[in-house]
């Protein structure tokens, strides 16, 4: 129901898909071992729906919705295990609260894959504690592994295993430290093969995000600046909603001071506190860690970094304070009230913001941008210059690929003009068919301004040195 709901809203609020999902649509012209910027798995996922059902958006908002709602389902299941159905209902409506997975919900990029194992590596971490058997170590070994082909912050979750190790004093049973070292083992060699691909492409992965966020060494003031706007955006701006709630339930199962006890819980195996440190440890360590990564070498913490991780801080906050006893007999009717209530301001703050809505609050922001407007402006033109249909787009990624995606020949994108960081457009399918150029700058000849719509967007052809009835019959071939 909350897919459901969101979904369609989102999709009409926006006239193009977010620049993360158009970069997935983007990279999966071509299945490669990395990409220059990330790991391969989102792309992977992707590559079978596109196959049957085309290049599109809606693949991709269905998508970013089933790894969000995976992951709040499996979180579900564990609370409720450990905790009761209400406790685990209460965290979940909590959960869906947070703007990063109502108002982002067609989302499909890093983050968003990577949100599912984050859940799961506290799970696995869980049964192999409890069950002492080594088959967990070994999946969680899995879960680590393939969470790092989604998006290297995985560490962040083995960091936290590490942290909870330590903390139930892991290092003095056997079964545990062999535990440790298998899924460590494991999770390397599922990696194995991309860390080569690393390794052969010059770290480009990395080198990406040490030039765009991480290499930046801040100074000063402007490093706390930034470190202390990453922490309030996540908890007072991102994540509010959801403490309202949780404060709205609490405030009113006090003022009911009702007597009414959740029937009593059977006491799980060794659970003598464990599973309220394996929340805190979970829940608190990706918001620490990123803290302190910011402050000790100066990084620009970036805003989504919070995204995969977020979710597990709803029971650890559930976890803190002298009101934990009070959640399994909390009201799920209230719950309920006040979660339909947040949800619907969400919403109409979207649709205010929108591209539909009446004020069309930020204008600027990416979600007005009409590629379809822009398509219309040049296509045509684009099409007589070339002698035939457009097969490469080349400039910056989001104007590009959102152009490409209206055109019926679904032309591949070169990204920024640069072949090396584009794999799936090779030099002769260009000098054979040419290619449409779009520029921010008009800094060389034979550039002209798309038009008023498009501020600042230029436009040319570089027309093809072969017969174009080669691109023709590829194109033909293609359909």
């Amino acid at each position: 129901m909350f897919a459901a709901i969101w979904l369609p809203h989102l999709a009409q609020s926006s006239l193009v898909p977010p620049t993360d999902n158009i970069e997935q649509l983007t990279w999966v012209r071509s299945l490669e071992w990395g990409y220059y910027k990330h790991p391969p798995l989102p792309t992977w996922v992707l590559w079978l729906p596109v196959q049957l059902m085309g290049l599109s958006g809606a693949i991709t908002y269905v998508l970013g919705a089933a790894f969000v709602l995976a992951a709040m389902g499996m979180l579900w299941r564990f609370l409720a295990a450990l905790r009761g159905t209400v406790y685990a209902t209460v965290a979940l409506l909590a959960a869906l609260c947070i703007t990063y997975y109502n108002g982002r919900l067609y989302y499909y990029n890093h983050e968003v894959v990577l949100i599912p194992f984050a859940v799961a590596s506290a799970v696995l971490t869980w049964k192999a504690f409890v069950s002492r058997q080594r088959r967990w170590w070994l999946w969680l070994g899995v879960c680590l592994g393939v969470g790092g082909l989604a998006k290297y912050h995985i560490v962040v979750m083995a960091l936290a295993v590490a942290v909870f190790w330590v903390w139930q004093r892991g290092w003095r049973d056997a079964d545990h430290r062999r535990g440790l070292a298998l899924a460590a083992t494991v999770s390397l060699a599922v990696m194995a093969p991309h860390l080569y691909w690393l390794w052969t492409h010059d770290l480009g992965p990395i080198r990406y995000a040490m030039e765009s966020s991480l290499g930046l060494d801040l100074h000063g003031m402007r490093r706390l600046g930034v470190c202390l706007r990453w922490l309030f955006d996540q908890l007072l701006n991102r994540a509010l909603p959801a403490w309202l709630l949780l404060l709205s339930v609490l405030w009113l199962a006090v003022r009911a001071r009702t007597d009414v006890h959740a029937p009593p819980r059977a006491p799980l195996p060794d659970d003598d506190g464990m599973s309220r440190r394996l929340l805190l440890c979970f829940g608190l360590t990706p918001l620490v860690f990123t803290l302190v990564l910011g402050l000790a070498v100066g990084a620009d913490l970036q805003l989504h970094w919070g995204a995969p991780f977020l979710l597990l801080a709803v029971p650890a906050f559930m976890e803190l304070g002298p009101w934990k006893e009070v959640w399994p007999r909390v009201s799920l009717k209230s719950a309920l009230v006040s979660f339909c209530l947040i949800q619907l301001v969400l919403l109409a703050w979207g649709q205010m913001i929108s591209a539909n809505g009446e004020f069309r609050l930020q204008r600027h922001h990416w979600r007005n941008f009409d590629a379809k407007a822009l398509a219309d402006a040049v296509a045509p033109a684009a099409r007589a210059q070339l002698g035939g249909p457009v097969r490469v787009i080349a400039g910056p990624p989001a104007e590009a690929g959102a152009l490409a995606l209206q055109l019926g020949e679904r032309p591949l994108v070169l990204i920024d003009g640069r072949f090396d960081i584009s794999p799936w457009v090779n030099k002769e399918l260009v000098d054979n068919c040419g290619v449409l150029e779009l520029s921010k700058a008009a800094s060389h000849p034979g550039y002209r301004p798309v038009g008023e719509k498009f501020p600042g967007l230029y436009w040319r052809t570089v027309v093809p040195r072969s017969p174009s009835i080669y691109c023709t019959r590829r194109a033909n071939a293609a359909n």
